[in-house]
């Protein structure tokens, strides 16, 4: 069985999100964090470190959707504890992986909303 390793739950989203969505492209934040981020990010309260570094083959769950995290970038684990940053791409395999970004696939793109749990877990 899985081990949660990192959560945290939707407190805001940004107004320009549902076309980053649409693009496959979700930005998670932590508070607090500059309002031109804010418009395009899922903002939450969690700056913590995961209980061990995040890395390929682990799942995130996000609006109800179960992704598997194909790629993992080299910052993406201190952006994560430091800012409560990281950028997922989904179902975007011919995204470049961009150092703070994490690649992720499965069944559909998430939508997440107010209170959507934020979860990645692994073995």
């Amino acid at each position: 069985m899985a081990n949660q390793l990192w959560s945290a739950t939707v407190d805001r989203i940004g107004e320009f999100t549902a076309e980053m969505f649409e693009g496959g492209c979700y930005i998670l934040f932590g508070e607090p964090l500059p309002d031109a981020l804010a418009d395009v990010s899922l903002v939450h309260k969690t700056r913590q470190a995961p209980s061990r570094p995040i890395r390929a083959g682990d799942t995130l769950e996000l609006g109800g959707v179960t992704l598997t995290l194909d790629e993992v970038g080299e910052l993406a684990n201190l952006n994560l504890t430091d800012l409560g940053h990281i950028v997922v791409y989904v179902n975007s395999p011919e995204q470049a992986l961009l150092p703070g970004a994490v690649k992720a696939s499965g069944p559909s793109r998430p939508q997440p909303t107010v209170g959507s749990p934020i979860v990645i877990s692994g073995d």
